[in-house]
Order: C-alpha cells, then structure tokens, then sequence
C-alpha cells in the first residue's frame, strides 16, 4: 500500500499530467517543477478516496478566484478555461466513484461559491472545509443555505469544526485565505 506521502506526490503529478495530456494551452500553462506549490488544504478533512477529486476542483477555484499552486496561465480567459475544466475533471473523478451525493455536494459548492464571489461576501472557506469533511454525507444543505440567504457560515463553521476539530479546520482556512486573499 503506497504512504500518504507518496499518494499525495502522485495526487498533483496526476492532475498536471493529465491536464498537460488534455490540451497543450493547459501544458504550455504548468508552472515550472520546481515552483509548483503541491500542498493539499481541504482535501485533507476529507475520506482520502475524495482527496484526487476534490483538489482537482479546488485548483480549478483556484484559477478562477484566486492563486494556483500548479497552474501559471498567461492570461485570465486560459485561467477561466482551465479552471472550467478542472471543475468538469474533478466531477468527473468523484463521478467515477459511484457517489452522486458527494457529486452533487461538489456542484452546490462551485455554485455556492460562485454566488458568494458575485456578491462579493465571504464564506467560500468554510464552504469548502465543511463540503470536504462532509462531502456525500446528506447534511450540509441547511447550512449552505444559510450561508447564501444571510451570510452566515457559522453552521459551515461549526459542522466542519465538529468533524474535523478545531486546529484542522482554522489552518485549512488559513491556507485558503493565503491562495484567494
């Protein structure tokens, strides 16, 4: 059975291999070896059969919205392309397991986030974190609902927090905060 470690060093030679092997504008886009960032931020409050998933998705965020740790693309509409791919890539991966509720957990977070980006407030960090720890667990509509009705993520919040703990969650949303300012 391979370490965490080296799944994890699989996990983004996997995502900019295939990525790279999906078009040359997505190759011509990798940043090099040596200054690509391959750390995981929510991938690991979740199952680690979502981590491939889940970080595929979160790079293609990460395009759009933010600072990505593989990707340097010479302009925004390659950024938006590559990131809309992304998305549609990690889908798929989850897809591929079998779990439409963790599928549909993944949309209702893109379209949640992109909402909160529209409207210019907060609380796509714990809109990530609690979909990871929870992701295909049935319990997150009520509080992704609160979320985008008044702005509350406290019951994002907490529901991560109850998962994960307290530390594990403050440094995910830490790392987030450092990649989309």
């Amino acid at each position: 059975m391979p370490s965490r470690t080296s799944s994890a060093a699989d996990l983004w030679k996997t995502i900019a291999g295939e990525a790279e092997r999906e078009s040359p504008l997505w190759g011509e886009a990798l940043r090099p070896e040596g200054t690509r960032e391959p750390v995981a931020i929510f991938s690991s409050l979740g199952e680690d059969r979502f981590a491939l998933g889940i970080e595929t998705i979160y790079e293609g965020y990460l395009l759009h919205y933010g600072c990505s740790r593989l990707f340097a693309p010479p302009d925004g509409d390659v950024a938006l392309l590559l990131g809309d791919y992304l998305y549609a890539h990690g889908l798929v991966r989850i897809a591929a397991l079998g779990e439409v509720a963790a599928v549909s957990d993944l949309a209702e977070l893109i379209s949640l986030c992109a909402h909160l980006r529209t409207e210019g407030t907060g609380g796509d960090g714990v809109a990530w974190a609690a979909t990871a720890a929870l992701l295909g667990q049935g319990v997150l509509e009520a509080a992704r609902s609160a979320l985008r009705d008044d702005g509350g993520g406290g019951a994002l919040a907490r529901l991560a927090q109850d998962k994960v703990g307290g530390e594990r969650l403050e440094q995910a949303l830490a790392s987030h905060a450092r990649r989309v300012g």
